[in-house]
């Protein structure tokens, strides 16, 4: 063998290496200046979001509990404690710091059951072959087992729900804070920040059977990890979303139907605005965030113009939908990184008068599914896709979508073009840096 070809070929292929190792520590060392808890070196919850960051950077900007005074800085260990900060009055400026996993549902389904209730008795009531498929539920009396059923979900619909207040920071303590079986409820407020927290997916212990939805009947539940609703300037950042010990595989059949005990994981609705939602992992989970929740005109005249939004560099992994469904607003979907699963259905859905653009991201599909799933049409809207990759490869996802599935036809260009970003990353380094850097315990 040729010593001196060989160590030629060594040489060059240390020095690739040399390359692709410094590209890799600049990229990450440019995203760790852009990214937020990185730019500021005090206490961690009292950073604000920087400028520029998303739509929640639009205007005044989103600054929290930055500027607490100590009597309201709050250190929680417990669910009760945690509302009971929430609770504390007045809108100066509060922090709560979550330490360790605070349980919402520490006691268990059974605990919210009102006096009579019997899921067995529910099922033999309503069941298909009895009750038949014409007529819903709304009627059935207090003392019936519908009547019973709604009981108990109005106990745990008023155990589980907490209010935030305005200008308010709420942040986990280390790599292991998150809140269980909760729905965190930003409704009507200004200048929230939440971070570094896993939440579980809350289970909702009494889900309704509607016979009358679909063909079959449905089981319908309620209550989502995080609801921003009517809120704005909201910060959303390294937090993780999971269904955790619960999640869609382990749920039994009722009725023939999945007896379905989540909702979403993050809604945006009922007209909030300027929400930045950055550094975060959505997983295993099936309609996951929805940003404006109903077609109707009604609903409509106060969405209309607001709903902006901004996604980067979240992990969305092993969903089957909605990452984002999207209704009316302008929403910005830049560097995240989306790795399907086998019950994978979409990604983007395109809803009534949405203007979405997503650009700059990167998907890890199966074998065999192809790109033109990540675009869903569900009206007719505009929407921009460029420089987004697939498996490693440069994709225009609606040209591809348009020639698989020409009966949903989308028409490109989304009619606006985003400035409120931090340091766009090419799609293709956006896989190394998201899966390392996003979801709660890593905000440093």
């Amino acid at each position: 063998m040729n010593t001196s070809a060989w160590h030629g070929h060594a040489t060059r292929r240390a020095v690739a290496l040399a390359g692709c190792t410094a590209l890799v520590l600049t990229l990450t060392a440019a995203t760790a200046q852009a990214r937020p808890g990185h730019h500021h070196p005090r206490d961690t919850a009292r950073q604000t979001l920087p400028a520029n960051d998303g739509w929640a950077s639009h205007g005044t900007g989103t600054t929290g509990g930055s500027d607490a005074a100590p009597e309201r800085v709050y250190t929680v260990t417990t669910w009760a404690a945690f509302k009971a900060a929430l609770a504390v009055e007045g809108t100066a400026p509060r922090i709560i710091k979550v330490k360790g996993a605070v349980d919402a549902v520490s006691e268990g389904c059974d605990a919210f059951a009102a006096p009579g209730y019997d899921f067995d008795a529910y099922l033999e009531k309503y069941a298909p072959e009895t009750w038949g498929l014409d007529t819903d539920l709304s009627a059935e009396p207090d003392d019936s087992p519908e009547g019973l059923r709604r009981a108990s979900a109005a106990r745990q619909d008023q155990a589980i729900k907490a209010n935030v207040p305005a200008n308010t920071t709420i942040i986990g303590v280390g790599r292991d804070a998150g809140i269980k079986g909760a729905s965190l409820q930003i409704k009507g407020v200004d200048n929230v920040i939440v971070r570094n927290l896993t939440f579980e997916s809350p289970v909702d212990c009494f889900p309704q059977w509607d016979p009358t939805d679909g063909d079959k009947g449905n089981w319908n539940s309620e209550y989502d990890s995080a609801v921003v609703y009517g809120s704005t300037h909201v910060w959303l950042d390294h937090n993780t979303f999971t269904d955790g010990e619960h999640p869609d595989s382990a749920a039994p059949t009722h009725f023939g139907m999945l007896y379905q005990q989540h909702d979403g994981q993050l809604d945006i609705v009922r007209g909030a605005d300027h929400v930045t939602a950055s550094w975060n992992v959505f997983t295993e989970h099936d309609k996951t965030i929805l940003i404006g929740n109903s077609d109707s005109e009604s609903t409509a005249v106060g969405d209309r113009g607001h709903l902006k939004t901004t996604f980067h560099h979240n992990l969305f992994k092993g969903l089957v939908e909605r990452a984002p469904r999207v209704r009316f607003g302008q929403v910005d979907v830049y560097n995240n990184h989306f790795v399907a699963g086998e019950d994978y259905a979409y990604s983007f859905g395109i809803g009534k008068e949405s203007q979405l653009v997503a650009e700059h991201n990167a998907f890890t599909l199966p074998d065999g599914v192809s790109p033109a799933k990540v675009l869903k049409k569900w009206s007719e809207a505009p929407v921009t896709a460029a420089h987004n990759r697939v498996n490693g490869r440069g994709v225009d996802l609606i040209a591809v979508h348009n020639a698989e599935i020409p009966a949903e036809t989308l028409r490109s260009g989304a009619g606006w073009t985003p400035t409120l970003r931090t340091k766009v990353l090419p799609a293709w380094a956006v896989p190394l840096v998201v899966d390392h850097g996003a979801g709660a315990g890593r905000l440093r």
